[in-house]
C-alpha cells in the first residue's frame, strides 16, 4: 500500500446549503471513480472553502454519501484580491494498492480555470 494525495476544486454557483452539498456530492464520488479507491481506503479529507462561501460546511455534504467514519476538516481559503469565487477545493489522502496508481485530480466546473493542466 502506499498513501497518495488527490486534489480536486468545484466551483458552485451561490452560496447556499444546496448549492454546496450540490457540488460536494458532484465532486467527491468523481474523485473516488476516476482514481478507482473506495471509502474504506481514505485516510482523511481536507476541504476548503473561498471566504465568499459561508452558509455551510462542505465535511457536512460529505457525511451524508457516506464519509462518516473518515476524518474530515474544513477550512477557509485566503482572501486573494481577484481569486476565482464560489470555489470548494479537497485534499483527500488515500491508501492505493497499486505502486504506480496514476493518480487524477478532479477539477470541475469553473474550477477547471484553477488548473488547466489537470482539468478534464
Amino acid at each position: 500500500m502506499r498513501v497518495r494525495a488527490i486534489r480536486g476544486a468545484i466551483q458552485v454557483s451561490a452560496n447556499t446549503v444546496a448549492e454546496i452539498a450540490a457540488g460536494v456530492k458532484e465532486l467527491m464520488p468523481a474523485i473516488l471513480q476516476a482514481n478507482e479507491i473506495e471509502i474504506d481506503d481514505l485516510i482523511s479529507v481536507i476541504f476548503t472553502a473561498t471566504p465568499d462561501l459561508t452558509a455551510d460546511f462542505p465535511a457536512a455534504s460529505a457525511r451524508e454519501i457516506g464519509f462518516g467514519a473518515v476524518p474530515l476538516i474544513c477550512a477557509s481559503e485566503i482572501a486573494v484580491p481577484g481569486a476565482l469565487e464560489r470555489v470548494i477545493r479537497v485534499m483527500v489522502h488515500a491508501n492505493f494498492a497499486s505502486e504506480d496508481g496514476e493518480i487524477t485530480h478532479i477539477y470541475l466546473k469553473g474550477a477547471t480555470a484553477l488548473r488547466r493542466d489537470l482539468a478534464q
